[in-house]
């Protein structure tokens, strides 16, 4: 963006879960002082000479970045720097950056932040904000050693155009870049910065004036009690089957002598002599269930260390960071499900089973990431992954990932086979004629609606803070909803696979896995929904990447779900 630049400081080291998610930390120009007052101090200045191309593209992407509303994040002491302005209702927002500029249209309305100053009023101008009113907040410590902390750091953008850019004096009209302007632009940079002691905060709880400005929370409860409605009502449709159904089937089987009455069964019990038939396609259903099995694990780890408080916003990419150290070590789980399961679908090909249960999954999530990487490369973007960071995920995958999944494997199909309470008859038995409701589709589109109903208002919160920049930090909520989805998933798929049964049709372990696993679906389609009512993304590689991202997390919950 060719702002000012620190010289010669080293860039601050970042995390795992940063790098994979793009933040970049860049040192500051902006020099402070502890209690040492600055007004009005120069950064730096920069001049764009329009007849020159490369000055001109240097302001028209600047321009560009004013237009679509692009915000600095400024960190001090590892707080975000927030600007505070008075929303409707008499709430204050504080937002954790500020824009780069704003643009007044042509027809004079005010975009985005014109909104704040009477003086923006050029018709199609852009106001750059090239001047910072900065406030750092402090209360000192008593008991300890003679010291203080820092509470809190707030700014006001403002604009001004600098009649002596070498001696600034901070006054007089806004810094305007007229659309058709042509000649030379001159933008100084400055910044003032006083200190205030502050003694109602403590250093602990110094996040919560911007979490409190996040709205939402009374919309939080509202969904989590709708989903624990859906929750309630699912339950007590299995309980009701599994007590009627099976306590009268019991019942009437105790009562039976002779084998005559055996031969009038109806319902699920005509086939037990099919239900363990090994489905279609056994080996694909097992390597996805050990996947499944290691992200299942993974989520709720990660989430019970989020709500302990380990992974805060204020712990920069812990998050990411947590999930991919749980999900490499979690190899064995998915080893050992995918052996249990394949073995007892009577698989003989046992070393293609541990191969792709260490290949398949992870290698569909590594290349669709490699890809989007080499178009963030492509672009130029500072968020592409240096190679480096690439060879030590592929490092953690093959020498701790691969290894692990191998021995849970072994454990896996060292012990016997799953034990069937039946035996399976030689001959498969003939499905009758299915009503529609009971035909495959139908049935797994019905199930995925249920859990898609009980997660789609945290899905928003959590699509705005991975695209939109708001903070996330309602793991508390996210984990209730997480033990929701996992209780809604498999009542539906209970119940589901209950009819099914009763109308003869046996191939019950593909449309078990697929009818919970369809509510991926579902989030693939809110996704695309959001992409279009939420998002103003434009551009071929912008919208490439938003779908590659989409993606990898639709595979992830669609094995999770099943």
């Amino acid at each position: 963006f060719d702002f000012c630049q620190a010289e010669g400081k080293k860039r601050p080291s970042e995390n795992l879960g940063q790098v994979l998610f793009g933040e970049r930390i860049e040192p500051s120009p902006y020099r402070f002082t502890f209690n040492k007052k600055e007004t009005c101090k120069s950064v730096c200045t920069k001049t764009y000479d329009t007849t020159k191309p490369e000055d001109k593209q240097k302001l028209d992407f600047l321009k560009k970045s004013m237009l679509l509303n692009y915000q600095h994040h400024w960190i001090v002491d590892n707080m975000p720097v927030t600007w505070c302005y008075d929303v409707e209702d008499g709430q204050r927002f504080c937002n954790p950056g500020f824009p780069i500029g704003c643009y007044i249209t042509e027809d004079g309305r005010p975009k985005d932040a014109c909104v704040i100053n009477s003086e923006f009023h050029e018709k199609d101008t852009f106001y750059i904000f090239n001047h910072v009113d900065i406030k750092i907040y402090y209360h000192v410590v008593e008991n300890e050693a003679l010291g203080a902390r820092l509470v809190a750091a707030k700014l006001e953008p403002k604009s001004y155009k600098h009649t002596h850019p070498d001696n600034p004096d901070c006054s007089g009209v806004p810094m305007d870049i007229s659309n058709k302007a042509s000649g030379e632009v001159k933008i100084a940079y400055t910044y003032s910065v006083t200190f205030h002691e502050e003694k109602s905060i403590r250093w602990a709880s110094r996040w919560d004036y911007i979490l409190e400005s996040m709205p939402h929370t009374h919309i939080q409860w509202f969904s989590i009690m709708n989903s624990l409605v859906i929750v309630l009502f699912l339950s007590g449709m299995v309980a009701m089957i599994m007590l009627r159904t099976l306590h009268k089937d019991i019942a009437r089987y105790n009562q039976m002598d002779s084998t005559e009455d055996a031969q009038e069964e109806f319902g699920w019990k005509l086939v037990h002599g099919d239900i363990f038939r090994p489905p279609r396609k056994g080996m694909l259903l097992s390597v996805f269930l050990g996947s499944g099995t290691q992200i299942l694990i993974m989520t709720f780890v990660t989430l019970f260390f989020a709500c302990l408080g380990f992974l805060s916003p204020a712990n920069r990419g812990a998050l990411m960071t947590c999930a991919v150290v749980l999900w490499v070590l979690l190899g064995t789980p998915a080893g050992y499900v995918a052996a249990r399961f394949y073995k007892s679908f009577g698989g003989e090909k046992w070393k293609t089973n541990v191969l792709l249960t260490s290949f398949l999954c992870p290698g569909i999530v590594f290349a669709d990431f490699f890809i989007m990487n080499l178009i963030l490369w492509g672009e130029g973007s500072s968020a592409a992954i240096p190679f480096g960071t690439l060879v030590a995920i592929l490092a953690l995958w093959f020498c701790i990932s691969v290894p692990l999944t191998f021995i849970g494997a072994y454990f896996g199909f060292k012990k016997n086979a799953i034990e069937h309470p039946v035996r399976t008859n030689q001959i498969p038995r003939q499905i009758p004629e299915q009503s529609f409701y009971t035909k495959p589709l139908p049935g797994i589109i019905m199930g995925g609606i249920l859990p898609f109903g009980c997660i789609f208002i945290q899905l928003f919160f959590i699509l705005n803070s991975i695209w939109s920049h708001q903070m996330y930090y309602m793991f508390g909520f996210l984990f209730l909803v997480f033990i929701i989805l996992v209780i809604t998933c498999s009542e539906a798929t209970i119940l589901l696979c209950y009819f099914h049964l009763c109308a003869e049709d046996y191939h019950w372990q593909w449309r078990s896995f697929l009818t919970s696993g369809f509510t991926a679906v579902y989030f693939l389609i809110y996704a695309i929904h959001y992409f279009f009512s939420k998002l103003q993304i434009t551009g071929t590689a912008s919208t490439i990447l938003y779908f590659g991202y989409t993606m990898i997390m639709v595979l992830i919950f669609f094995l999770f779900t099943g």
